[in-house]
């Protein structure tokens, strides 16, 4: 891991290759993200998305190629991230309120419960906020909806102010308005804040409207810029090695192969 030179770029991945039991699972990937950027990592189930968000977090040591992170040599790397993991399973019992929730990740690199200034509980109410959840502060975490305990795990991972969001399926058994709110916070959090943010998906439909760029993961390589220069016929049958299919159904893209079963329908819900 070495440290970033070009403050435009907060991650930068030159030609990363990952094996895992003997195999390719990422080879020779190639991407970067920027500050205020919304970016969205798709691909199919088992495409390499968790393996791919694991080693930018430093959590899987790629065997070759170059990760850089933005970062000074006075800050520690797990200051520089939030992460949003796929699924926080809670117990409805659980007497935690979202207020004492998302305080614990004020100071969420350190050991320790965070000391309560009146600082670090404006900072706090600004995230709930942000969230639009500041409403829901003092209920438990338990009697939270799917997409209210979504947003507080995002306050969670935001209220440390981190420079770079990770999320890993976080729309994953949200429903689509939920999926669609939640999208748009995460849009506008990017752009007011300046915080880069990466969120995995096998369904690209939701994040169309707001996303400034895609990560196409398929076959454990990928294709990154603009949507509309990733989703073609040309640039995913160059991934899948086979022929795919890209159509354009009233505003929502299907991506489909030719032989059916080949690939998710990337587009259909």
């Amino acid at each position: 891991m070495t440290d970033f030179q070009s403050p435009q770029w907060l991650i930068e991945l030159k030609n990363i290759t990952v094996k895992l039991g003997g195999r390719d699972v990422l080879n020779s990937i190639s991407f970067n993200l920027a500050e205020g950027e919304f970016v969205g990592l798709i691909g199919t189930n088992g495409a390499g998305k968790t393996t791919l968000l694991r080693t930018i977090l430093g959590l899987i040591t790629p065997n070759s190629g170059q990760l850089s992170i933005a970062q000074s040599t006075s800050q520690k790397r797990s200051s520089i991230f939030g992460y949003v993991p796929q699924k926080l399973s809670v117990d409805p019992n659980i007497p935690v309120r979202v207020f004492d929730f998302v305080f614990l990740g004020v100071d969420g690199h350190r050991l320790g419960l965070p000391k309560r200034s009146r600082e670090s509980q404006n900072r706090v109410e600004e995230v709930l906020a942000l969230l639009d959840i500041d409403g829901l502060a003092t209920q438990r975490l338990g009697t939270l909806s799917g997409g209210e305990l979504q947003r507080a795990t995002i306050a969670h991972a935001l209220v440390s102010r981190p420079k770079i969001l990770i999320l890993d399926e976080p729309l994953a058994n949200l429903d689509i308005k939920s999926e669609s709110e939640i999208v748009g916070v995460l849009s506008n959090i990017s752009k007011k804040l300046g915080v880069g943010i990466l969120i995995s998906a096998h369904e690209m439909n939701t994040l169309l409207p707001f996303m400034d760029k895609v990560i196409y993961l398929a076959n454990g390589r990928v294709a990154s810029g603009r949507t509309k220069e990733v989703i073609t016929h040309e640039v995913l049958s160059g991934l899948y090695g086979y022929p795919i299919n890209v159509f354009d159904l009233n505003g929502r893209i299907v991506v489909m192969a030719d032989q059916p079963g080949e690939i998710d329908h990337l587009g259909s819900q």
